[in-house]
């Protein structure tokens, strides 16, 4: 399966639409409902689709439960394996060349109209350098044809550039968009060490598709996904400029920054690609953010009480709240989880934990257990000085922020039947 499986089906528009606000308009428009472009003023010939990558749609595609999904990216975080590397005349997403390098010429998306300009956000950056390969996502800044102006957070990419420059060397890339959804997921992923999460993204596939993932070596030795919409030959350069403002996962507008520049030496795509116009801070980034935070939350808390479901919430975006459904087997399992979750996603704010006969992912079933099972005044854990999500702006100037536990399970051997919904 690729890219375009997960937008089949969906609500196609084929109306003209312009990259400048017309896409982010019309998704506004329609709350945010799954959409496919197939008429993009400044990008003949191409198409774009926004809203596609939701939890309940990759359960749907992938047939899986919500925990179970979790659980396989748990297995291939744990288990990766080889992609099968195939020759370029079988790749799809070597059909088209661009004849020069006109990066104005594709769907990148100008969203808000208090970002700094167009921004390509759903890209992966794919970079190896002294032997080390790295996927990740980075929004870039479009700053001219063949330039763009990349957001290194600190972490495994920033290292490597890091690393690079102090060396005086460019770092060879390959920009992605509209790949599958495996290798979207495992693109989302971060690490402490050195995992390979192409290797990740192979394993999900093997595991979701029954099939292996196949990768094409790219004219600058960079491997990508063969059946991507668009791959781009780039380098990371030794230059800088300004980057931002940007409208952040949170919603609030990020500040100004000086970032690395990105040169583009090539761009190919498929036969009437589909370009993956995210909208930053809506449910496609919400779901890359969180979703795979949730193995990680999930393992921490089944080791020390038996974990059905994580759900990083909406109003959390996606980063810095949670509800966890539990079994529990003890008095004060409900606490025990609390902490467990708290410490295994370290920039979450909130948690709370429900039985498992509470939809996570429902706010409504979520509230309604806390009114109905939950005690403010004993069933609440408060921990002060913890250290906080830079994506919190209400964090102290140390970077310390408070936390709150919610723990909204029912006491062990009591009578069911007060609590029960028929609902």
């Amino acid at each position: 399966m690729a890219f375009r499986d997960l937008v089949d089906g969906i609500a196609e528009v084929n109306e003209e639409i312009s990259v400048e606000h017309g896409m982010f308009d019309h998704s506004s428009a329609t709350s945010h409902a799954p959409v496919l472009f197939n008429s993009i003023t400044e990008a003949p010939g191409q198409r774009s689709a926004l809203n596609v990558l939701a939890r309940d749609r990759l359960c749907s595609l992938f047939e899986v439960t919500p925990g179970e999904l979790i659980d396989i990216l748990a297995w291939a975080m744990a288990n990766p394996s080889e992609p099968e590397i195939i020759d370029a005349h079988s790749a799809q997403v070597l059909e088209n060349t661009q004849a020069s390098v006109d990066l104005n010429a594709l769907p990148i998306p100008w969203h808000y109209r208090e970002d700094r300009g167009r921004y390509q956000s759903a890209s992966i950056i794919i970079a190896e350098y002294d032997g080390v390969r790295n996927m990740s996502y980075h929004r870039q800044f479009l700053r001219d044809t063949n330039h763009c102006v990349a957001r290194f957070v600190p972490r495994h990419l920033r290292t490597i550039t890091d690393k690079a420059r102090a060396n005086g060397d460019e770092v060879n890339i390959a920009v992605v968009n509209g790949a599958d959804a495996t290798v979207l997921l495992a693109a989302a992923m971060s690490f402490t060490y050195d995992l390979d999460e192409l290797k990740v993204a192979a394993a999900l596939h093997e595991r979701l598709h029954g099939s292996p993932l196949k990768l094409v070596t790219l004219s600058n030795g960079i491997q990508v996904p063969a059946d991507a919409e668009y791959a781009m030959c780039a380098r990371i350069t030794l230059d800088d400029d300004n980057e931002g403002p940007y409208v952040d996962i949170t919603g609030t507008v990020d500040d100004v920054r000086q970032e690395a520049v990105i040169e583009y030496d090539s761009v190919h795509h498929r036969d009437s690609p589909i370009f993956h116009a995210l909208i930053p801070a809506e449910v496609e980034h919400r779901t890359l953010m969180g979703l795979p935070r949730a193995p990680t939350i999930k393992a921490a808390v089944n080791a020390v009480v038996p974990c059905t479901d994580v759900y990083m919430t909406d109003g959390g975006s996606g980063w810095l709240s949670a509800v966890v459904a539990i079994e529990p087997v003890k008095e004060g399992d409900g606490v025990k989880a609390i902490h467990a979750a708290l410490d295994g996603h370290r920039s979450m704010k909130q948690v709370t934990v429900v039985n498992s006969d509470i939809d996570c992912s429902n706010p409504v079933r979520v509230e309604w257990a806390l009114m109905t099972r939950w005690q403010p005044d004993k069933d609440t854990v408060i921990l002060s000085g913890q250290k906080g999500s830079s994506l919190d702006p209400s964090r102290g100037a140390d970077g310390l922020t408070s936390k709150i536990g919610i723990d909204a399970t029912l006491p062990l051997g009591i009578d069911l039947s007060p609590y029960e919904s028929v609902l």
